[in-house]
């Protein structure tokens, strides 16, 4: 047995065999909170810009988020009607083929995608690769990421939003504001480890 087994062994055999509870004192989001309002009031601390809407207003606000945009990028499952209100060069991933990096990676490109779930306490937009997210890369590659969060997604905390999941052994990206670092003086550096700049547009359903 190499290292590697090893290592997955020991993994595999860590892993709970029964379900999770979660203690009720981890969920201090009050049932009378308004999950709207704690998300977005989360986003902005991070530095994030939030538009809220209806569903009518929906392709009118990201049409003015990607105003400045040379080219948007989605995932397959992102409806047309979100972009109705875009005018420029709209690219799907993955037809006929995924985007290589320096695509996403090329001045101007952003990237329109929705979320499997958002949590209101700690500002975080989880993202499981589902139809209208797309691979990892497209979140992760590109400067300006605009993402459409139904209030129907929002959840209080993290046990709720995990239990929202199809599937929570895949792969998730979980995005909480801008990317963003600090060196050894607290200096703030944005876009190190993905898009400077996040745009999320909540739909009041």
């Amino acid at each position: 047995m190499n290292a590697r087994d090893e290592v997955l062994r020991r993994v595999r055999a860590a892993r709970p065999t029964e379900p999770v509870t979660v203690p009720r004192e981890y969920r201090d989001v009050d049932d009378g909170d308004d999950l709207v309002e704690l998300l977005v009031d989360r986003l902005l601390d991070y530095k994030a810009t939030v538009r809220r809407c209806d569903a009518g207003g929906l392709a009118g606000a990201v049409g003015e988020l990607l105003s400045g945009a040379s080219a948007v990028v989605t995932p397959g499952g992102v409806p047309e009607s979100w972009l109705a209100g875009y005018q420029g060069q709209v690219v799907r991933d993955g037809e006929p083929r995924p985007l290589a990096v320096a695509d996403l990676d090329a001045p101007g490109v952003a990237v329109l995608t929705g979320c499997a779930v958002a949590v209101a306490r700690t500002g975080t937009l989880i993202l499981d690769a589902g139809l209208d997210q797309g691979r990892r890369a497209l979140t992760l590659v590109p400067d300006h990421h605009v993402c459409v969060v139904h209030s129907g997604q929002i959840v209080g905390g993290v046990p709720e939003a995990l239990a929202r999941l199809a599937d929570p052994t895949r792969p998730l990206t979980l995005v909480s504001g801008p990317s963003a670092t600090s060196d050894i003086e607290l200096n703030r550096v944005e876009g190190v480890h993905g898009p400077r700049r996040l745009d999320v547009v909540v739909v009041v359903d």
